[in-house]
């Protein structure tokens, strides 16, 4: 059977952040291995950056040394876990084999045959421990390997999975070639990152960050105009067979109104068409198109929302865009929900992007977001857009792949089951 840490989720998360965004490879248990220096060492040995935690009470308490176990003094970080999840750092010189022998001027000293840590009062001071002895028992000792969580085996199948998700795209076609373009319609509160996925997805295919749908944090939106971004490949062979739909923010009061949201989807609103949030477009507006066709209409839906923000919606929004929901049901147009920033959730590295939906995090998130709106966990999606960066990273540039990927094939199935639906009233 596999040896499994005593670390909880959190807190080897907590020190993956400290320490890096390491992968920890647990290579030393004392209650399966025996509690012995020597046995520690020689797994240990040869092994590159290493950790060690003992588990002492309530405490854990550990080291990590960024160079393992050489024969001379080097720098090591000694960390403390305490209840709260948090860790305190303290840096002191030693020599690593050291820490596993009694020495009267050692400062932190592991006795595995005694089953003891010693941890002298000042550096107990600094990591919050009890100080009313310097002497504690432990309970368990676990070494690790801290590899790196995107190695040259892992960032090689992100190049190749980016480059076939590349590939794939860029000869998408729409289903029975009845139209040029598959049209995708962004909808979602102020703020949400309609506007930077826009952005997000220009930029992969662009092979540079790119800013052309505006975007900002003004409490009333950027967007303002129904915008149509076209999307050009990196080889300027023109636009790719599919256009992503910009517009205004969704709100309980203002915003974007639901008849305009009717409107649309039909394809009687045109490119750059200025909203106002007190009355949609009418017939009479001098460029509003009176006998859109199949390719003037939306074949796919995307409610955008920020996933740290979205259980903070008023319950009128809510009740706003189930009622959205329900339309697009009643006529059978098929709809996602793309969830962004999934980056700066708690506890997640960017390792965890390779593998996003198997993190806890995401995972509670989609179950409440499911809880909330109604949307099957399949057809939610979490994207980390492009907003700070000057460079594209293929691990974002995967998720966005990836998502826009999963709408594109949502747009077909819309298309393949065209028959059986009419036009919005």
């Amino acid at each position: 059977m596999a040896m499994r840490t005593r670390l909880t989720w959190e807190q080897e998360k907590c020190l993956q952040n400290y320490f890096e965004g390491k992968r920890f490879c647990l290579l030393y248990k004392a209650s399966v291995q025996k509690f012995s220096q020597q046995n520690l060492l020689r797994k240990c040995q040869d092994q590159g950056p290493t950790m060690i935690v003992v588990y002492s009470g309530k405490c854990v308490v550990g080291m990590y040394l960024h160079e393992g176990f050489q024969e001379k003094e080097v720098s090591i970080t000694l960390f403390a876990l305490q209840e709260t999840g948090l860790s305190r750092l303290a840096k002191i010189p030693v020599l690593p084999n050291s820490l596993f022998c009694y020495r009267n001027s050692s400062d932190f000293f592991i006795l595995l045959e005694e089953k003891t840590v010693t941890i002298d009062s000042a550096i107990r001071k600094k990591l919050r421990l009890p100080s009313s002895h310097d002497v504690s028992s432990i309970q368990e000792c676990e070494a690790f390997r801290c590899d790196e969580l995107l190695d040259e085996r892992t960032t090689t199948g992100i190049a190749v999975l980016h480059s076939n998700l590349l590939h794939a795209l860029r000869n998408y076609k729409p289903y029975g070639d009845l139209i040029h373009q598959t049209r995708i319609l962004l909808l979602g509160p102020i703020g949400a990152g309609k506007s930077s996925f826009v952005n997000s997805v220009k930029s992969v295919f662009r092979g540079s960050i790119t800013h052309q749908a505006l975007v900002g944090c003004d409490e009333n939106g950027i967007s303002d105009k129904y915008r149509t971004y076209s999307i050009m490949s990196k080889d300027d062979s023109g636009p790719l067979p599919f256009v992503l739909c910009d517009s205004l923010g969704l709100d309980e009061d203002a915003g974007l109104h639901t008849d305009d949201v009717r409107h649309i989807l039909n394809g009687h609103t045109p490119d750059r068409y200025q909203f106002d949030t007190m009355k949609p477009i009418t017939s009479n507006h001098p460029k509003y198109i009176h006998d859109p066709v199949l390719k003037d209409r939306i074949h796919c839906v995307v409610f955008v929302f920020d996933i740290n923000s979205f259980e903070l919606l008023s319950c009128e929004l809510v009740a706003k865009i189930k009622q959205i929901r329900r339309d697009l049901i009643k006529h059978g147009i098929l709809h996602l929900a793309l969830l962004t920033h999934v980056d700066s959730l708690d506890w997640i590295t960017k390792g965890d992007l390779i593998d996003i939906y198997n993190c806890s995090p995401v995972k509670s998130k989609l179950e409440r977001f499911h809880r909330i709106f109604g949307f099957a966990l399949s057809d939610i999606l979490v994207v980390s857009n492009y907003v700070s960066e000057w460079q594209l990273d293929p691990v974002k540039d995967k998720l966005i792949l990836s998502a826009l990927k999963e709408i594109l094939y949502t747009a077909n199935e819309f298309l393949e089951d065209l028959p059986l639906n009419k036009y919005i009233d």
